[in-house]
């Protein structure tokens, strides 16, 4: 972890200079409380940085929540079988569904995400 700015966090172990760039016009807004974070998949985005958490006081980003969500996610085999799972789970699958929409809806383009190179 490395604070970049009073209003910055960083926990990406590789940082572009226009991802920081980004994040730190976001980190200057009267509205960031109490401070941006950047997580370890942090990359430059449309209208906000991929991988950040934003909170605010009374403000809304919309661009905060954007095209590429879900970009650094990967399936990993767990040592969990479809028997250790709740029988029912349609009530998390249908609540998550009705508290959230897409950004763009039908009227996204075809956007890709950014591939990250990890060192080894």
């Amino acid at each position: 972890m490395e604070h970049l700015t009073p209003t910055l966090i960083s926990w990406a172990s590789i940082l572009e200079d226009t991802t920081r760039a980004q994040a730190e016009q976001t980190a200057e807004m009267p509205f960031i409380h109490p401070h941006v974070a950047l997580m370890p998949d942090a990359h430059l985005g449309l209208g906000a940085t991929v991988g950040s958490v934003i909170p605010t006081l009374g403000a809304i980003i919309p661009a905060a929540v954007g095209v590429d969500i879900g970009c650094g996610m990967i399936a990993v085999r767990t040592q969990y079988a479809t028997h250790d799972l709740p029988g029912d789970r349609a009530p998390s699958a249908t609540g998550s569904r009705s508290s959230t929409s897409p950004s763009l809806g039908s009227c996204a383009r075809a956007w890709t995400c950014r591939t990250a190179t990890w060192p080894t």
